[in-house]
């Protein structure tokens, strides 16, 4: 089921995928000269809040969850980046530390394109910078966005914007014909709502029963995305 015209899935995602596409010849081959891919297990830091940034990077398999700890020691995920998407670049471009924090959701693979290689790009490129500026101002956008939901809704329907917007990222990972399995710990979706995890498992199990979703393990199947556009008070949000 598309969500064109139901749910403004754009104010959801950065859009940073269209950086390095389609990018001059010579300054793709630039950025690509040193870069080091690795192999990351779920759960592992790509990097750490607070600490000096030493590339951007791409996920080339997988998804990274953004977020920040607060003084408590609690997660607030704020975004989930998927395949062919950078992250860590605000830090590089500003010459500061990174701001946020970046860790695996599942097994990926992710490429380092070191920092002094991006620059150098960014400095004699006609079209990076103005796709950069276009992005950091999408993205102010969606983390604006964000914030206003997490002060404004309900539990509920913060529950039911985080299951659309992760139902698409699954998605496009997805072979056609098979079920979109969102494949999550309860304790990352409540971080990622912004409540307790017991909340989370709580209107799991009252959408389960609706039948507006199954959950076999980890792993969540949605069944009536239209419910759930319905639960998140998309009317308000337009």
């Amino acid at each position: 089921m598309s969500l064109a015209g139901r749910f403004p899935i754009d104010k959801w995602n950065f859009k940073s995928q269209s950086i390095l596409q389609n990018l001059p010849v010579e300054e793709y081959e630039h950025l690509c000269l040193h870069m080091i891919e690795q192999k990351y297990k779920k759960g592992e830091m790509l990097f750490r809040e607070g600490t000096v940034p030493q590339g951007i990077f791409f996920v080339k398999q997988g998804k990274v969850k953004k977020y920040q700890v607060d003084r408590d020691g609690k997660e607030q995920i704020f975004y989930v980046a998927n395949s062919g998407e950078l992250i860590g670049y605000h830090a590089v471009i500003t010459d500061e530390r990174y701001p946020d924090s970046a860790a695996t959701l599942e097994d990926s693979i992710i490429e380092l394109i070191p920092k002094e290689d991006f620059l150098e790009v960014l400095e004699n490129s006609t079209v990076l910078p103005q796709r950069l500026l276009k992005i950091l101002s999408h993205e102010f956008t969606v983390l604006t966005n964000t914030i206003s939901i997490l002060a404004k809704k309900s539990v509920r329907e913060r529950v039911a914007i985080s299951l659309i917007v992760l139902r698409e990222k699954f998605k496009d990972e997805t072979k056609p014909g098979n079920e979109i399995a969102i494949n999550i710990s309860r304790n990352d979706l409540a971080n990622m709502v912004g409540t307790g995890e017991e909340n989370v498992i709580r209107f799991l199990k009252e959408f389960k029963i609706a039948g507006i979703l199954d959950t076999y393990g980890r792993k969540i199947v949605i069944r009536d995305v239209g419910r759930l556009i319905e639960l998140s008070g998309y009317s308000s949000l337009k």
